[in-house]
């Protein structure tokens, strides 16, 4: 199993900055890829940006430019630094962690632009 911590969300006003993190243990050899996701009330769960072991990134089209995934293989930890926030990007972040097939989440973390 695979277990994962979220950090970094919170409130901020449009144009700011946060930085999320997701540090990853337990079972977590042989991970593929590691990423965020996002959630906004009434709507489904969507891709943010990943990046697979073999450093590939796949950023959502609406997050090109702002966003920066990046990864630290020593502290198991993968980063999401989100830059001119938009109240757009509201909603509960998701870590995101693909093992052999398998998905595990974390418990999501809230992020709230105001305007």
């Amino acid at each position: 199993q695979v277990q994962l911590v979220e950090s970094g969300g919170g409130l901020v006003q449009a144009g700011g900055s946060l930085r999320l993190s997701c540090a990853a243990s337990g079972t977590i050899f042989g991970i593929n890829a590691m990423g965020w996701y996002r959630q906004a009330p009434g709507k489904q769960r969507d891709l943010v940006a990943t990046i697979t072991s073999g450093d590939s990134i796949t950023y959502a089209d609406s997050v090109k430019g702002r966003f920066t995934i990046s990864r630290d293989n020593a502290k198991k930890t993968v980063y999401l630094r989100m830059n001119s926030l938009t109240p757009e990007d509201t909603a509960v972040y998701y870590c995101c962690v693909v093992r052999y097939g398998s998905n595990y989440w974390g418990q999501g973390t809230q992020v709230t632009v105001s305007s």
